[in-house]
């Protein structure tokens, strides 16, 4: 049975630098499950679908068809053969992205395709359901937080370094506070810390700090690859 080390949290909050991070120095694959959001949301705008049309994004989601390939230590995606690269980190999939996930059919079709990667080996996944509906009984679960002026920081500079800014701090600060709201108050799976978690606040930590303390709190056994 492959280990899963299940990492939930806001937007900005450190889960993909740490995760990647984690994963290397384990030798555990890396899974960013919010890129399979991603995805739908882009196929949805890409295909003219409504994303405020729930019956119209449930319909459309099981035809969406994902691979997963095993490449450099992660878990990457392709659709239609195509890796969809930074094209599900612009502005505006931030924007209809929490929509999009909200919708059960969606959250349905990701989760089987998470819960089946298992197969693949050990995986550190990232994401915002991953501590409580997907993977809830991993020993290896945590919560990763921070204020929202350090999350916007780090995200504002995450879309400067990529090419793709186009929004003040401030908005960015804005986007991120709007989607925690709907996350954390979505009917399927919404983004909860739950009992038994570690709850990390990297506010004020630096990213090997915070990597050195999800390594630690892994139960014995789990950092052979260290």
């Amino acid at each position: 049975m492959a280990n899963v080390i299940a990492v939930d949290g806001p937007s900005g909050a450190g889960k993909s630098s740490v995760s990647r991070i984690v994963g290397k120095r384990l030798g555990y694959l890396h899974v960013d499950s919010g890129a399979l959001y991603r995805i739908m949301t882009w196929r949805c705008l890409e295909c003219g679908v409504d994303t405020d049309d729930e019956a119209a994004v449930a319909a459309f989601a099981g035809g969406v068809e994902i691979e997963c390939r095993v490449e450099d230590g992660h878990i990457a995606y392709y659709v239609g053969g195509e890796a969809p690269g930074e094209r599900i980190r612009t502005p505006q999939i931030n924007a209809h992205a929490s929509k999009v996930a909200k919708v059960k059919e969606v959250r349905d079709c990701i989760t089987a395709l998470l819960r089946g990667m298992s197969g693949y080996g050990n995986l550190i996944i990232e994401g915002r359901d991953i501590t409580s509906a997907v993977f809830p009984d991993s020993p290896a679960r945590f919560y990763l937080t921070a204020s929202a002026e350090a999350r916007a920081r780090r995200r504002r500079k995450e879309e400067v370094e990529k090419g793709i800014a186009n929004q003040s701090e401030e908005a960015v600060k804005a986007s991120l506070l709007a989607r925690d709201a709907i996350d954390s108050t979505r009917k399927h799976a919404p983004l909860v810390k739950v009992d038994g978690v570690v709850e990390i606040d990297s506010s004020d930590m630096t990213l090997e700090e915070v990597v050195q303390a999800v390594v630690d709190a892994l139960p014995e056994g789990w950092k052979a690859a260290e």
